[in-house]
């Protein structure tokens, strides 16, 4: 299996591609079969390929990508029904202490086999990513802000995905899912809606989740870019 990262061109196109199939037809829902047919396709190892693409979308100039893109997150929103992928839950299982070893750019779940795994939503991904030991290398504070802000900057090309979503991130916040947030992350999802609720920029918004608690990583982990 070719496991090489693909080229910022091949990102580019794969991303065309996406915002050509969500454009070919009128219909919302067939928008969000297409948007949850690709994170399938691409599955649990490669999810953050997944966010990567929404993040090129992010980056474009293409106003009305993005509008197509966040209007189809919103109806995700609305079902209950995001795209989502998987990481383990946090007090389900233990990592070896040295994670070096550890492939970059893939998971490894034949390693944890049936180790318990949350499917989250593309910013709860990225939060639990960051902060939680999971079957990924951590993901670094850096590359954390930088596509927190381009996922909310997105996501606010829809008026109703940046009404909903920090509403979902609120209500994660309360809920504490057996396994699934430690608090720390709660306190994170709590940052990010607050900030988000209150109109602050994308920016401001990545920064706020930055500023709500600093977590010593433990030995022996190792930070990634997304």
């Amino acid at each position: 299996m070719n496991t090489q990262a693909p080229s910022p061109g091949q990102l580019r196109d794969a991303a065309a591609r996406l915002v050509s199939a969500l454009a070919a037809h009128d219909d919302p829902e067939y928008r969000l079969a297409v948007l949850k047919r690709l994170s399938r396709r691409l599955g649990e190892d490669h999810y953050p390929m997944f966010l990567r693409l929404l993040g090129v979308v992010a980056e474009s100039d293409d106003g009305d990508a993005k509008r197509l893109l966040a209007d189809t997150v919103a109806l995700a929103l609305r079902r209950s029904d995001l795209p989502g992928g998987a990481l383990s839950s946090w007090g389900a299982t233990r990592l070896p202490d040295n994670v070096t070893g550890m492939s970059a750019g893939a998971l490894s779940g034949g390693f944890f086999g049936s180790s318990p795994r949350r499917l989250l939503g593309p910013v709860e991904y990225l939060v639990v990513w960051h902060l939680q030991r999971t079957q990924r290398t951590t993901l670094g504070a850096d590359a954390f802000r930088h596509h927190l802000a381009l996922l909310v900057d997105l996501l606010n090309h829809s008026s109703e995905a940046a009404l909903l979503y920090p509403q979902k991130l609120a209500a994660d916040a309360q809920n504490e899912l057996e396994g699934a947030y430690t608090r720390a992350t709660r306190d994170r999802l709590a940052a990010i809606a607050r900030a988000w609720q209150a109109g602050q920029t994308p920016q401001q918004v990545a920064q706020a989740a930055i500023d709500a608690g600093h977590v010593d990583m433990p030995p022996g982990w190792v930070v990634r870019d997304l």
